[in-house]
């Protein structure tokens, strides 16, 4: 089985929060983006937070991203995995966050469920705050759009 890659992170230099998926599900891979599965409330609760209109092109979530301080990455850089669950990543490499720790001033760091919290714990140990938040992969059925809603504002 070959490796798959993850995405290159979004962020610039007005970059304030920052938020850490695990790894790009099959759709997303499909897309070529994060949060590529149209049922993924990700997309939906970003445009919810920021009073934005809904966002369907790459282009459009990249400039969500930016217009409102959003680094966006995944903490697994590469891994072995079938299918698009978490519990399925095996032989992982993780992502080096000073490439975008820096470079921007992240006042904190938002792990989209619990995978990402766990690994992000596990490089990371800085002064930045990090939020485990409820996953908003269409499979959990759990999602808090609230706790989304206040960490974004």
């Amino acid at each position: 089985m070959s490796k798959f890659h993850g995405f290159p992170p979004i962020f610039d230099s007005n970059s304030r929060v920052l938020i850490l998926g695990s790894f790009p599900s099959v759709k997303s891979r499909e897309t070529d983006f994060y949060y590529g599965n149209a049922q993924n409330r990700f997309w939906r609760t970003l445009c919810e937070a920021f009073g934005e209109q809904t966002v369907t092109t790459v282009e459009e979530k990249k400039r969500l991203c930016l217009a409102h301080g959003v680094a966006l990455w995944d903490i697994v850089e590469s891994c072995n995995i079938r299918g698009s669950m978490d519990a399925d990543i095996t032989d992982y490499t993780l992502v080096d966050l000073s490439q975008i720790l820096g470079k921007c001033n992240i006042v904190k760091i938002l792990c989209n469920g619990a995978t990402a919290y766990k690994l992000t714990k596990t490089v990371y140990s800085g002064e930045v705050p990090i939020y485990k938040l409820s996953s908003t992969s269409p499979a959990n059925p759990r999602f808090n759009k609230e706790e989304w809603l206040q960490h974004l504002k």
